[in-house]
């Protein structure tokens, strides 16, 4: 199988689980919506509590997997950190297993190169983005600011990074410093968000 047919087949599979994962997503989240299951106090926080720290590592590897290979949308597992753990220790959480995921996405990149970035986004994306990184240092200015706004391919653009010059240690300082306010303001909107959903659903 040459290079070209590799991608495409990588980028159908993608397709095809993330497209399965949104879908599962919805309904699941329906039916926890009826049954108040990840509300505070609700079945899931005690299952978690009862884990003790194997219930905090297993949300966090499940954090790290969103990231790395998004089927379930990583908003709501922010969320459920979110309203799980607390406002302080669910954003600790939800930071700790982005950042890993970032972190591994960078060094996949670097390591596999283009074949593996290509395979979970659009050519059209794909061109549109790496075309930055011919931009030498203006590319770490852009990067940092697509972690900061709202509407960038954050996990993407973490791969996109790997395969320019980027050193990991400006990585993962821009990562620092970019993620956690806008991590922190995004997931307690969201949170109202479902939060508000959720009561409509319930009726």
């Amino acid at each position: 199988m040459n290079k070209t047919n590799a991608i495409a087949l990588n980028r159908k599979i993608i397709q095809v689980l993330t497209v399965g994962g949104i879908l599962l997503t919805i309904y699941l989240g329906y039916i926890i919506a009826k049954h108040h299951y990840f509300e505070v106090g609700g079945a899931f926080q005690q299952l978690v509590g009862n884990w003790g720290m194997y219930g905090v590592l297993f949300f966090i590897f499940i954090q790290i997997v969103q990231v790395v290979y998004p089927i379930i949308p990583g908003g709501l597992t922010c969320v459920v950190g979110h309203i799980v753990f607390g406002p302080l220790y669910g954003f600790i959480y939800n930071f700790i297993g982005i950042m890993i995921g970032s972190m591994i996405n960078f060094w996949l990149a670097r390591r596999y190169g283009e074949t593996v970035v290509q395979a979970f986004v659009s050519q059209a994306t794909y061109d549109k983005y790496i075309s930055y990184l011919n931009d030498g240092k203006k590319f770490e200015r852009f990067f940092f600011w697509a972690l900061v706004l709202p509407g960038f391919p954050d996990d993407f653009l973490c791969m996109v990074a790997g395969l320019g010059k980027m050193t990991f240690k400006n990585f993962v300082a821009i990562c620092l410093v970019a993620k956690p306010v806008t991590l922190y303001v995004y997931t307690l909107i969201a949170a109202e968000g479902v939060q508000v959903l959720f009561k409509w659903i319930q009726g």
